[in-house]
């Protein structure tokens, strides 16, 4: 498995990232990108511990692991900057905080984090094939997850995905243990979003070629 979407304590979830890190590799995953919530309030103090921490344990690891942010609830016009900010701040995968039916997040800022260029726009909600297209054409993977309450717009962001050849990735956005998931549990949560078998492949590679472009930037 790979998770690009994950939090620990050092924003909203209840484990160190040492703990994290290890009950991911017991669970069987490859690789995971530790990406806690950020705003203007904690980003300069979460990124670089983030960082910090993966250097620490870097040489001991049997796992992959990257640092990111998830830019949260953040006010559309900001989005721009703190993407930015995240990224100099170290942060290899940056996520954006999408339009998730079950929060209420500012309209806009599905278009926000594409504009800015995020890796990821996670649990986009109900994305419009506008946003969906401008995601393909500047290289923004929309999420699909298996956390509650996020999940129940799996499905719409799956078709508008097929309709417009926007990326698809799958991440957890685990806030602890029980929240990770196997391989075979990620494909079922494909399947139940209506994502075709001979598609899924497609989904896990994506998150493959994300983590090639980090080595490569």
């Amino acid at each position: 498995m790979i998770d690009l979407h994950t939090h620990t304590l050092l924003s909203d979830g209840v484990l160190v990232p040492s703990e994290f890190i290890r009950r991911a590799y017991v669970a069987g995953y490859r690789a995971l990108a530790i990406t806690d919530h950020v705003d203007p309030s904690n980003i300069e103090n979460v990124v670089p511990a983030i960082v910090k921490t993966i250097e620490a344990l870097n040489e001991y690891l049997q796992i992959k692991v990257l640092p990111g942010a998830e830019i949260t609830h953040v006010p559309p016009g900001l989005i721009g900057k703190m993407v930015e900010r995240a990224r100099k701040l170290g942060a290899k995968i940056v996520v954006v905080h999408g339009e998730t039916l079950s929060e209420p997040v500012a309209p806009g800022t599905n278009r926000a984090g594409i504009e800015a260029g995020a890796d990821i726009l996670s649990h986009p909600g109900l994305i419009s094939v506008e946003n969906a297209l401008m995601a393909k054409k500047r290289g923004v993977a929309l999420e699909i997850t298996s956390r509650k309450g996020h999940s129940i717009s799996n499905g719409h962001v799956a078709k508008v995905a097929k309709e417009t050849g926007a990326a698809l990735v799958i991440n957890t956005d685990s806030h602890a243990p029980e929240d990770l998931i196997t391989v075979e549990r990620a494909k079922l949560v494909l399947l139940a979003a209506g994502i075709a078998e001979e598609s899924i492949k497609q989904v896990f590679e994506n998150s493959e070629r994300l983590i090639e472009e980090t080595r490569r930037n």
